[in-house]
């Protein structure tokens, strides 16, 4: 049945009251965009793309080879080509002429009815801010390692001389009175820690710069046997019972730094024990998704909600009568952190407290 003179009228002011909205929205928007077709030939830009990339009414139908702006990059016509044939996104951070920073996404243009791509659609979003802002928190970091490293080369002479002091004290002191003894074990004390709050700091550095470099296969459960021959003693005199269920026993990562976290989490679960509750430790390894979870779970003296937020903050203490600088889980929770994993902790006062680390399998 033909269509009357009224209805084909009806289409028509649908189709240009549709025009006008997208001829109003490619004028309003903001955003820079490029419409390029299968042939990638320009066919259309918004206005901000015409002030950003220098482009004129004149550029419309020429090959995007043939347009003179600023957001040439070697790949562009190869990227283009890419979206068209698979029909997928693609999200690139490019830099222009001038010397800004864009994130770029191409984007298929679909005519589903036929299940095909007919061109993309360019997107631009100025991130010339953000990339400044990362590039001075770079130097900051930089700034930081070096003064960090600088103070423990700086410390470490005057230390050993102190060190040497103490040896020669404790010499002297064997036929000293009880009280001169114990001010030279004091002495001896105070410079263990000294060196090794300077030990951790330099971690804490090499931990933020270095994480990437060294990752292995490496076994759970021989870093476990490791990590409890180094504890001996104190799993000893605190008669902790640890026990494992091991059902992932390897995964990608860094030997040190794996032997780092468990070393950490296992020692605060005997450390943070409860007076004389007999500390019980169960340590587990499964698939969760896409991570290897391990998980350690203590019976002790457990962490309040309002502490759960700040224990993985740098120099942060959950209780000062315990021995401890704050920085061993502030370097647990970067390692994990820079992998790519992520770290929770569940925690009841007087009962207990598990951490869950979750490692990306892919890292």
């Amino acid at each position: 049945m033909a269509q009357s003179p009224q209805d084909a009228a009806s289409e028509i002011n649908k189709l240009t009251a549709l025009n006008q909205e997208l001829e109003n929205y490619f004028r309003n928007t903001i955003i820079p965009q490029l419409f390029i077709d299968k042939d990638l030939i320009l066919r259309k830009f918004t206005p901000p793309a015409m002030k950003q990339f220098d482009l004129s009414a004149g550029d419309i139908g020429k090959h995007i080879d043939e347009i003179s702006h600023h957001i040439r990059f070697p790949t562009l016509v190869e990227n283009i080509q890419e979206v068209i044939t698979s029909g997928n996104d693609l999200e690139k951070e490019i830099q222009t002429t001038d010397m800004k920073w864009f994130q770029m996404n191409i984007l298929p243009y679909k005519i589903f009815n036929e299940n095909r791509t007919n061109g993309v659609i360019l997107t631009f979003v100025d991130i010339t801010s953000r990339i400044k802002n990362l590039k001075e928190i770079e130097l900051l970091n930089a700034d930081h390692e070096t003064f960090i490293y600088s103070v423990s080369h700086d410390l470490k002479g005057p230390l050993a001389n102190l060190e040497g002091l103490v040896e020669t004290l404790n010499d002297v002191a064997e036929d000293e009175s009880v009280e001169c003894k114990n001010v030279v074990n004091m002495v001896s004390i105070s410079v263990r820690d000294i060196k090794k709050i300077l030990n951790e700091l330099t971690d804490v550095t090499r931990t933020r710069h270095h994480f990437t470099k060294g990752a292995e296969r490496v076994s759970i459960e021989n870093i476990l046997e490791e990590v409890q021959l180094t504890l001996k003693d104190k799993i000893n005199k605190s008669g902790a019972e640890i026990t494992t269920e091991i059902q992932v026993s390897e995964i990608n990562f860094i030997r040190k730094n794996l032997r780092s976290i468990v070393y950490n989490l296992l020692s605060n679960a005997i450390k943070y024990a409860v007076p004389g509750r007999k500390p019980e430790i169960l340590i587990k390894t499964e698939k969760s998704g896409e991570y290897v979870l391990l998980s350690i779970k203590d019976n002790g003296v457990g962490i309040e909600e309002k502490q759960k937020k700040m224990i993985f903050s740098e120099f942060s203490r959950i209780s000062t009568d315990i021995e401890g600088t704050g920085v061993g889980l502030f370097i647990v929770s970067q390692m994990v952190d820079n992998s790519g994993g992520k770290i929770k902790v569940e925690s009841e006062k007087g009962k207990g407290t598990t951490f869950n680390i979750y490692f990306k399998i892919s890292s």
